[in-house]
């Protein structure tokens, strides 16, 4: 797709994800809009952090997905939207599950209903591989079942289902990209590797969760490809994506990992706080990536390595931003 004088809406632009894409964005020659949660102080999130010219390309607007007035008057005009603003974190989705439906759920539906009245030529939906729940088989592909194993990923197979649903009722064209663990700088310390790097630059020891699960780990700029890429794909309206590396690690092997990366030798210690309930673990997630590679051309070009040393520069450039003794939820 032509980016060049394009007018663009990206949710959840302040987020991790969605930051790296409005700064891509901006750099291919969109006219972006920035959509970020309102609160009282004036701060742009991970906007912050944009070179100074692509910050000041940007149209940052303040708001909430859970106000369909709202949405639907920053909708008006655009090309294409990119939705991205969700609550992700999942230990906190158990605290309070009805946040997690409302922003996820009736914040998509506000989305679609928004693109819907003003006809917007083309939005892409963000869902998550943890829609798959604990993989039945592996590669994961997109006809695999969808199992809510927590109140977060409940939410995203409710959102899912919402875009199917104004695709097949009202023919809005969306097509969804289903990430899998993208990681990368920007990424907060409720994610495992930011955690893992923070702790090991401030503390003896690392206190993890379960060590067992195994993820596929998709660099962010390997998972803004997609999103570009999905976007100008007419083969991919009414349809699920997955954007995944399709290579596997363990969580302690990931830590060691890192820790060999850092040339720190601390000792992993088991933090019975950050563990899932037992059934709500999701312990097994390798993507099948052939539709997006069929589709769109697609695959990611970042190796683990070369991405976890990016991640590692980032956190200890700006240490400030984490506080590696609190468990975060």
């Amino acid at each position: 797709m032509n980016w060049t004088g394009k007018k663009v809406l990206v949710t959840g632009a302040g987020g991790f994800i969605g930051s790296h894409l409005a700064e891509a964005l901006v750099g291919a020659g969109a006219r972006v809009t920035a959509m970020i949660r309102y609160s009282g102080r004036a701060d742009w999130g991970n906007l912050e952090h944009l070179p100074a010219d692509r910050k000041a390309a940007l149209q940052v607007i303040s708001g909430n997905v859970e106000d369909p007035h709202f949405m639907i008057r920053a909708a008006e005009g655009q090309e294409v939207i990119f939705h991205l603003a969700a609550l992700i974190t999942i230990p906190f989705s158990y605290v309070a599950p009805t946040s997690y439906v409302r922003t996820n759920v009736e914040g998509t539906l506000n989305v679609l209903e928004a693109a819907r009245i003003h006809k917007t030529p083309r939005v892409v939906h963000t869902s998550t591989s943890e829609t798959y729940g604990t993989a039945q088989y592996t590669p994961i592909d997109e006809k695999h079942p969808m199992v809510g194993q927590s109140p977060y990923s409940a939410s995203k197979v409710g959102a899912d289902k919402i875009v199917e649903s104004y695709w097949r009722s009202f023919q809005v064209p969306v097509a969804t990209l289903r990430p899998f663990n993208t990681y990368g700088p920007r990424q907060s310390a409720r994610a495992v590797i930011p955690t893992v790097i923070a702790q090991a630059l401030t503390r003896k020891e690392l206190r993890l969760g379960e060590l067992r699960p195994i993820r596929d780990l998709t660099f962010v700029g390997d998972t803004v490809a997609a999103f570009l890429g999905i976007a100008g794909c007419d083969a991919a309206l009414g349809e699920t994506v997955n954007a995944g590396a399709g290579k596997g690690i363990p969580v302690g092997d990931l830590a060691k990992l890192i820790l060999s990366l850092m040339n720190r030798d601390v000792p992993i210690v088991s933090d019975a706080q950050r563990v899932r309930p037992e059934t709500s673990e999701v312990f097994e997630l390798v993507c099948d990536n052939r539709k997006a590679a069929a589709l769109m051309g697609w695959s990611p070009t970042t190796s683990l390595r070369d991405g976890l040393r990016e991640a590692i520069a980032f956190v200890e450039g700006h240490l400030d931003l984490f506080k590696p003794e609190i468990y975060g939820r």
